[in-house]
C-alpha cells in the first residue's frame, strides 16, 4: 500500500473591489484581494492549509501590498470592510505612471534606467 501527498503553493482571489486613488502612482483604481497558502494533498485532495498570507493588487499600476491578516481574514468570510492606507505595506512597486522616454530614439520605458536600453544615451 502506498500513499500520494503533495505539497504545494495555491492562490485564491476574492470577490472584492474596491475603488481607490492609488497612493503609489496616483491614479484611480480598484483593489483586488488574494490569499496564498501551503496545502497539504492526500491523493490529490487538498486536506491541509497554512501559512496563508492576503494581498491587494491595485489595477492602475500593478502595485503589490500586503494586507493586514485580521483584515483579510474578514474578506474571506465575506464581510464588507474597507482597506485603509494603514491596513497595507507595499510588497512590489508597480509601474505607476513614471515612464522614461529616450530623447534619441523614442524608446519608452518603465524601468529605472539612467541610459536608454536602445541606443545608449542618457535618459
Amino acid at each position: 500500500m502506498f500513499f500520494m501527498i503533495g505539497i504545494t503553493q495555491g492562490t485564491k482571489d476574492f470577490d472584492y473591489r474596491q475603488m481607490v486613488i492609488c497612493n503609489h502612482c496616483g491614479a484611480y483604481g480598484n483593489y483586488r484581494v488574494f490569499m496564498t497558502y501551503m496545502c497539504l494533498s492526500l491523493f490529490f485532495i487538498p486536506c491541509f492549509k497554512w501559512n496563508r498570507q492576503y494581498y491587494v493588487q491595485s489595477s492602475c499600476c500593478n502595485t503589490i501590498y500586503s494586507l493586514d491578516a485580521d483584515v483579510g481574514r474578514a474578506i474571506a468570510r465575506g464581510e464588507d470592510v474597507e482597506i485603509r492606507p494603514e491596513h497595507l505595506t507595499q510588497v512590489q512597486a508597480g509601474h505607476g505612471s513614471r515612464s522614461k522616454k529616450c530623447s534619441g530614439c523614442g524608446y519608452e520605458t518603465h524601468e529605472e534606467f539612467d541610459y536608454c536600453p536602445k541606443c545608449g544615451r542618457r535618459l
